[in-house]
């Protein structure tokens, strides 16, 4: 029976316009408590006029994770995912709700937090795991491990503040992961990181996830939510939009995003004398018109246009591009004819198989005089499903065909046989 690591409910965080948090150190507490009494008196009133508008970086977000689940934490910035994480972690307290963390936690939020710039890389690890409840015994065991995963080796003595912030990202992420927690909460530092240490923190990920302990983890690289996450939490505006497989909930998100895209926030003007009305993918059918389950099998989708003109010598132009925008294929047709009036355009794959994900479809046609009439459809294409292909983004291309492995021993005698 499987056990709640981390419950959220109603967890809502409201802040001041104009008010900077920060992190209090211990003079800042003493200075607090000395001004305490001229608070009491009304002495110290140089802010109490000033009205200040507030806003709500989390509100009513309520989930549940289960022990070892793996969870991806996604939504655009200043959706509120930072805060939710911070909540969390004890970072900071929430105006609404509560949160309930069960196991001991390591966290990777910002780079240097819970550092102290003073303190060498030596001291700062074994400040970092005797926070976490680390015995002495065992950070020994593991400190040249962490040290030589973050890569620091010579600097190891050299206080904190003379690091650049990816050698303080490499030695937290070290920590973080070496010391074993139960929860580990990453945050999207590995951004400052170089592309082969990223990949190192991926696969480090991996192997934490694999030893059956809780992560929620966020990222903006949806291949990577897509690499380490069978659950995906979508955070917009603060609030919770969607939660459920990671592949549902990615999709929805980039469709999301392509529509908010200003390329697509006016609608084609219906005076043009070729105009488009919408576009299904009519095989096979998904659970949303814009969606393919299966990219093996023959696709087909549907565009209607309307024509004010006949058109006789015409081309028609349609290219996919992925959410990076880069142009995956591309194809013409020449020799198009239209008449007046409401088409129906089909086109037709024998397969699509493309990794799971958003693309846009750019459609255009070319009148007798080399006019063009154009749109990029929406809402997006997603292609839905898992990748099978290689793990590691860099080699996975952007093709999702499937490959099968098989390797039979040669025996002694056939070599050179006819």
């Amino acid at each position: 029976m499987s056990q709640v690591a981390i419950r959220s409910v109603d967890l809502g965080k409201r802040y001041a316009i104009g008010e900077r948090a920060r992190y209090l150190a211990l003079r800042d507490i003493i200075a607090n408590i000395i001004k305490a009494p001229a608070r009491l008196f009304g002495l110290n009133r140089e802010d109490g006029n000033i009205s200040r508008d507030h806003i709500w970086a989390l509100r009513e977000v309520s989930f549940e994770v289960q022990q070892g689940e793996v969870v991806g934490l996604i939504g655009r910035n200043g959706a509120g995912k930072s805060t939710l994480l911070k909540i969390l972690s004890r970072v900071t307290h929430p105006t609404t709700g509560f949160a309930e963390v069960h196991g001991r936690m390591g966290t990777l939020l910002e780079v240097g937090t819970g550092f102290h710039p003073e303190l060498s890389g030596r001291e700062n690890v074994f400040l970092s795991g005797a926070i976490l409840g680390m015995g002495k015994r065992e950070m020994k065991r593991k400190f040249d491990e962490m040290v030589a995963f973050a890569e620091v080796e010579k600097f190891i003595d050299t206080p904190l503040k003379h690091y650049s912030s990816g050698m303080q990202m490499r030695l937290a992420f070290a920590v973080a992961a070496h010391l074993e927690p139960e929860i580990l909460l990453v945050d999207e530092v590995l951004a400052v990181g170089d592309a082969a240490f990223q990949k190192k923190c991926l696969g480090k990920m991996g192997d934490v996830a694999s030893g059956g302990r809780t992560i929620i983890f966020v990222s903006h690289q949806m291949n990577q939510i897509r690499r380490l996450c069978e659950r995906a939490i979508w955070i917009d505006s603060g609030k919770l939009r969607e939660d459920g497989p990671v592949d549902t909930v990615i999709s929805a998100y980039e469709q999301a995003s392509l529509l908010a895209s200003p390329e697509n926030q006016t609608e084609a003007s219906t005076q043009h004398p070729v105009w488009f009305s919408g576009w299904e993918v009519i095989q096979p059918r998904g659970s949303k018109p814009n969606i393919v389950s299966d990219g093996s099998a023959l696709v087909s989708i549907r565009i209607r246009l309307h024509s004010r003109q006949p058109i006789r010598q015409g081309l028609v132009t349609a290219l996919i591009y992925d959410a990076r925008g880069f142009l995956i294929s591309g194809w013409s047709f020449d020799c198009f004819q239209l008449a007046p009036g409401d088409h129906d355009v089909f086109l037709t794959f024998p397969d699509l198989p493309l990794r799971p994900g958003a693309y846009s479809i750019y459609f255009s046609v070319h009148d007798d005089n080399r006019r063009n009439y154009n749109q990029t459809l929406v809402p997006a294409l997603i292609i839905e499903g898992a990748p099978v292909t290689h793990f590691m983004d860099e080699w996975a291309g952007v093709l999702n065909i499937p490959c099968s492995l098989d390797c039979r021993q040669i025996e002694i005698g056939t070599i050179g046989s006819q």
